[in-house]
C-alpha cells in the first residue's frame, strides 16, 4: 500500500499541505480533486520524491518504479516523438510498440519522426502521455494529463490511457469529475488549508 501520513508542506510562510493522509487503492485510479492552490501537483511532487514534506511521512514507495505525466511536458525538443519516448524504455523494446501506442493517440505519419518542436501542443501532450504509460512503472502520477486535447481526440487518448492504467496504482490530478468517471476512480478533494 501506497500512503501518505501527516504530509505537511510549506513554501516559506504559505501553508501548501496541511496534515494530509491519503491510501492509493493499489493497482486502480485514484482521483484527486480540488481548487486552485490546495496542493494537489506539491502532493504529486512528494509522492514521486521530488519535493521532501516540512513533516509526515510517504510509506510503501521502496523499490517502486514511478512515472508522471507533468502539467509542462518536459520533452526533448531537438528528438522526435518516437525517440522521446524511447528515452524511458529498454533498448529491446521494438519501433514497432512505441509507433503503434503513438497511433493510438492520433499521431501519424511525418508526426511521428519530426522534432517534436514542430508539432502542435496537443500533439506534444500525446508524446508526454505516451512516454510515461509505457514506461515499465507501478505507480502512475498524471497531474492534467488531457490539458489541451480536443474534444475527439481527448476521447481517443483517454481510452489509451484508461486500458494501460489497467492493474497499476495511479493517482490522476483533475478538475474534471467526467475524468474521474471514466476511469472509475474513487474520488478525494483536497481542500486548501486555513490560514
Amino acid at each position: 500500500m501506497i500512503a501518505l501520513r501527516g504530509v505537511s508542506h510549506r513554501f516559506g510562510s504559505e501553508v501548501v499541505l496541511d496534515a494530509v493522509d491519503l491510501e492509493l487503492d493499489e493497482g486502480r485510479v485514484t482521483a484527486l480533486t480540488g481548487p486552485n492552490g490546495s496542493g494537489k501537483t506539491t502532493l504529486s511532487r512528494v509522492l514521486l520524491g521530488l519535493t521532501v514534506p516540512c513533516s509526515g511521512e510517504v510509506l510503501g514507495m521502496d523499490g517502486r518504479r514511478r512515472a508522471a505525466v507533468f502539467q509542462e511536458d518536459r520533452l526533448c525538443e531537438q528528438l522526435s516523438a518516437v525517440a522521446n519516448v524511447r528515452l524511458v524504455l529498454p533498448r529491446s523494446t521494438s519501433p514497432g510498440a512505441i509507433t503503434d501506442a503513438l497511433r493510438r493517440v492520433g499521431l501519424d505519419g511525418t508526426d511521428l519522426t519530426k522534432p517534436v518542436r514542430e508539432l502542435s501542443g496537443g500533439q506534444r501532450r500525446r508524446v508526454t502521455i505516451v512516454r510515461a504509460l509505457l514506461a515499465d512503472a507501478e505507480l502512475l502520477v498524471l497531474d492534467e494529463p488531457f490539458t489541451g486535447l480536443d474534444t475527439g481526440g481527448r476521447i481517443q487518448v483517454m481510452t489509451w490511457v484508461r486500458e494501460r492504467c489497467a492493474g497499476r496504482t495511479t493517482l490522476l490530478i483533475t478538475h474534471d469529475l467526467a475524468e474521474a468517471d471514466w476511469f472509475a476512480a474513487r474520488v478525494v478533494t483536497l481542500v486548501q488549508p486555513g490560514p
